[in-house]
């Protein structure tokens, strides 16, 4: 389409773009969850299925993850993506927050906002304005030239992110959306809300969508009797659902996904599909669910969707090629091939590291009491935002430790470097062994993933966030050790006295083995059977956690991670290790359930 006169517009029944009627048939991939060697296969195979829309979130955390550093480069080139999609013939709903939930470590929000201990997130409070504004200054002339009228593939930008199941502040959607219009936004605005958040989540000239799994309830309905004679869209299709720890993994059946979305289409009803390819929540960036009980989320976002963590077509796949090809009336183009796989031979620990030597590579911070993580005076005065952070204080007794539930999210406790325990949110309590003499006592706590969604977010605070207690003694007197374990954390661990892999280990300690590869790097899975809890490095950068109790039994390796020769695999491992690490070439996503006869799905 060369000339541009009118873009995407939602003045009757049904959606026009250069006013003829216009299907939205979308589907998100969010670019910072796919390598970016793989941008382009995924968005062809999304063509090839039949989309004609990407959607995508834009992460802020990412994008400035300090106070004014700003980093759009790389796997963060949002620019390059949205051209990307232009160039492949798709059209983009852009969704840029700055909330984003997603599953992604508070909700795309950036930890540093929380050093502000009056902090109140998606609210006009000054504080979190100001730093909107300061973000929007940078993100949104990236991507204002790409607008449809300016040629480019953007037709929609989304208002915030489902601020109906939030709703603090009536007046924080008028701003966000004068946020946009003011840097020159002017396509069609929407919003995204749950049944029971539209109620609340809207803005005046805004298209509400609604987000859902299933079309019991009438709610579908409900959105058009609160616009007559507007198009309806289903903004979140949700084609599968996450996954958390110690929980069965999310399947819902191809089968009755269909049914719904062939329902959908045939109402002429618009969707996206949420999410058409999942990704990976690579390295810290999982978020976590609180419904009552703090729930951390997998590594893994493959999220049963139509393409699997890997790129792979599923039967999710091959059943909507089938239906939507009905929409087009050209022929789709061809389904571009299958990466290449590899399950690489095991290879030998052959190098050890205690935990413990190697703090002198982080600097120790003294302080009174406990401080959480965002307010330590790291990170060019930004607080630490992931990882583990170690706290030592001096005991001369035994007795009961309490946590004064205090510890977010889990501790290894120690004393005398002796493992005795472990708190976390169901264990605020535990025994220390007798003793008189000084001995120093260890926590080190993990940041297991900050909260995405709900009304807590102004309480996602990790670390050791107020006193802890001995026989009802408060603690003081603290050594503090920042662990982000950054690439350049993990690179400085070379220059350590490395024990020899065949020698008795000490944890938590790392563990490291050379993976050699011969020829181009192929996708591999990671497996550490017989291993406990820990984080995987691959030459340096970090790739997930891992933990015994699953359901996640791997972790997706990309070939682009990878180099031709050999490669340096590191593992922090907290608990029990194994002499070996081995790999796949087919993922173990462990017990399953179908999310389908679950009745959660319905409320989010």
């Amino acid at each position: 389409m060369s000339r541009r006169v009118e873009g995407l517009r939602a003045n009757s029944s049904q959606f026009t773009l250069e006013g003829e009627p216009f299907l939205i048939l979308g589907g998100s991939i969010h670019y910072f969850r796919v390598p970016r060697a793989y941008w382009q296969d995924r968005l062809l195979k999304m063509k090839a299925c039949g989309l004609n829309t990407l959607t995508t979130y834009v992460p802020w955390n990412l994008h400035e993850p300090e106070r004014g550093v700003i980093n759009f480069k790389d796997q963060l080139d949002l620019v390059a993506y949205i051209k990307l999609a232009a160039e492949l013939g798709l059209w983009v709903i852009l969704r840029p927050g700055p909330y984003i939930c997603a599953e992604w470590d508070l909700g795309g929000l950036p930890s540093w906002l929380l050093r502000d201990r009056n902090m109140k997130l998606r609210t006009t409070y000054p504080g979190f304005t100001e730093a909107v504004n300061s973000f929007f200054n940078i993100l949104i002339p990236k991507c204002e030239p790409f607008l449809y009228k300016k040629g480019g593939p953007i037709i929609a930008v989304q208002v915030e992110n489902e601020y109906g199941s939030y709703a603090k502040d009536d007046q924080y959607m008028p701003f966000i959306k004068e946020a946009l219009l003011a840097r020159g936004i002017n396509e069609l605005l929407l919003t995204s809300d749950n049944r029971e958040g539209l109620k609340f989540g809207g803005a005046d000239g805004v298209l509400k969508t609604i987000n859902l799994q299933r079309l019991s309830f009438g709610a579908i309905q409900s959105l058009a009797d609160m616009q007559p004679r507007k198009p309806l869209m289903v903004m979140e299709y949700w084609s599968g659902w996450f996954d958390v720890w110690g929980e069965p993994h999310h399947i819902f059946q191809a089968e009755d996904m269909l049914a719904v979305v062939t329902e959908i289409l045939e109402r002429g009803i618009s969707i996206n599909l949420y999410m058409f390819h999942g990704g990976t929540n690579f390295g810290f960036m999982n978020g976590a669910v609180d419904m009552g009980m703090y729930k951390p989320q997998v590594c893994s976002y493959d999220y049963d969707a139509p393409l699997s963590e890997a790129g792979d077509c599923t039967m999710k796949y091959q059943l909507l090629r089938d239906l939507l090809h009905q929409y087009h009336s050209e022929q789709l183009p061809v389904v571009p091939p299958l990466q290449g796989r590899s399950a690489y031979q095991p290879v030998i620990i052959h190098r050890h590291l205690s935990l413990w030597d190697a703090l002198h590579f982080t600097e120790p911070i003294k302080s009174t009491r406990p401080v959480n993580m965002e307010n330590l005076p790291v990170n060019n005065g930004n607080g630490q935002s992931y990882g583990y952070t170690l706290y030592e204080t001096t005991i001369t007794r035994g007795g009961s430790l309490n946590s004064r539930k205090n510890i977010r999210d889990r501790a290894l406790v120690f004393v005398e470097r002796q493992f005795v325990g472990i708190l976390d949110y169901k264990t605020p309590e535990l025994a220390l062994p007798d003793g008189k003499a000084e001995r120093t006592l260890s926590l080190l706590v993990e940041n297991c993933g900050r909260v995405n969604y709900g009304k807590a977010l102004d309480e996602q605070r990790k670390g050791i966030v107020g006193d802890i207690a001995l026989n009802h003694a408060t603690l003081e007197g603290f050594t503090i050790y920042c662990l982000d374990m950054k690439p350049s954390f993990i690179k400085r661990l070379n220059s350590s006295q490395w024990s020899s892999g065949h020698q008795r280990h000490s944890f938590p300690g790392f563990f490291q083995a050379r993976l050699h590869v011969d020829g181009h790097p192929k996708d591999t899975f990671v497996r550490l059977p017989g291993w406990g809890k820990g984080v995987v490095f691959i030459n340096g950068k970090n790739l997930g956690r891992h933990w015994s109790i699953g359901p996640q039994k791997f972790l997706y390796l990309p070939g682009p991670w990878l180099q031709n020769g050999d490669n340096q695999i590191t593992v922090f491992e907290e608990q029990r290790a194994e002499e070996k690490i081995s790999f796949t070439d087919k993922s173990d996503h462990g017990k399953t359930t179908d999310v389908y006869k679950l009745p959660f799905c319905t409320l989010m």
